[in-house]
């Protein structure tokens, strides 16, 4: 067993003991501390992480030191795969996951990878706040965890080895994306060639020239660094990756309603914290990456009006995926909020 392997065990094996522990308070040993294992996998400088850690603060704070959360950045407990299905038994307690990484189990959130449904934040955090971001967090709810708010990574931006100023410089280029229809089709529709690979040998990719481009917010290029490896940071916004804050379900409902109602109440506010702090970061990120070198490309909007409407056809492929209904209902309330 490699140093990895054997530290994640010990961790699993920790955190079934706090599962137990947190399930008997439940059970009435009032007596008794809980402690909440909040996993994600962002760097510890990340906006993301900085939520986490605030979440730690206000929980413990307000519940007088009853409660106690450790926060465990960096993939420390797996994978948004892992995670997931550590909620789904209840050896874990809370996690931040990337919606794109977690469709698997929750196909209705590849909703957010289609390209241009928002056209800026406002009108997303009014989705995410509103009936349709609820119908999503609870599509959670038949696979063991509950889905309590829509945190942000950003919207989506190319990186390329290459100059990228139009429609026309897509035809031809290698794009990495993931194991997903719906991001295939929009590379396609656009005249690259999507190559999968997976997330955590992307930098090596990139350096070694296997892909010539990838789509990540800009707190993903700056906190891993694909800039240092690319040229061009494209300026595209043409897609959003969000993150759902998502609890253990049979552990939460086996908790006291008033630390039910503490720990939701303190998930949700901070999403609008942490959306906040993401847009005053990306400021910092894109001043890194342009004092690095990298050059960066803010598309003109005729050439955004062209990227849209070579990628409308994604909306048809991912029809079967997402749901009709949700899809349409979903632009129907952009449309209206956007007027």
């Amino acid at each position: 067993m490699n140093k990895y392997n054997g530290t994640r065990v010990l961790i699993i094996a920790a955190l079934v003991v706090v599962a137990m522990c947190s399930q008997a308070f439940a059970a009435g040993v009032q007596d008794q501390a809980i402690e909440i294992a909040y996993g994600h996998g962002f760097m510890p400088t990340t906006p993301q992480h900085l939520s986490a850690v605030k979440f730690k603060e206000l929980v413990e704070e307000k519940s007088a030191g009853t409660i106690t959360v450790n926060v465990f950045p960096s993939g420390q407990l797996g994978s948004a795969k892992d995670m997931f299905e550590s909620l789904q038994m209840g050896t874990q307690q809370i996690a931040l996951l990337p919606t794109a990484r977690i469709s698997g189990f929750a196909p209705t959130l590849q909703l957010f990878d289609l390209p241009f449904l928002f056209p800026d934040r406002e009108v997303a955090y009014q989705i995410f706040d509103g009936p349709i971001g609820s119908e999503l967090l609870a599509t959670m709810d038949d696979k063991g965890v509950k889905g309590v708010a829509i945190y942000e990574d950003g919207f989506k931006h190319f990186t390329c080895a290459k100059p990228v100023n139009s429609l026309a410089d897509f035809s031809g280029r290698k794009f990495r994306t993931m194991e997903s229809p719906i991001i295939m089709e929009q590379f396609k529709s656009l005249g690259a060639n999507p190559t999968t690979i997976d997330f955590s040998e992307l930098y090596n990719a990139l350096q070694q020239g296997v892909v010539d481009g990838q789509e990540n917010p800009l707190v993903t290029i700056s906190s891993m660094k694909f800039y240092e490896v690319q040229k061009y940071v494209i300026l595209s916004g043409h897609a959003y990756l969000g993150h759902v804050l998502l609890f253990s379900k049979s552990w939460f409902e086996a908790l006291p309603v008033a630390q039910q109602k503490l720990l939701v109440e303190v998930g949700r506010e901070l999403a609008t914290w942490e959306r906040a702090l993401v847009q005053e970061e990306e400021k910092n990120y894109l001043t890194t990456i342009r004092n690095f070198g990298t050059t960066v490309v803010e598309l003109p909007q005729s050439e955004i009006a062209k990227l849209r409407e070579a990628t409308r056809r994604v909306y048809t492929v991912a029809e079967p995926i997402i749901g009709k209904a949700l899809i349409d209902k979903t632009v129907k309330e952009v449309e209206r909020l956007s007027r």
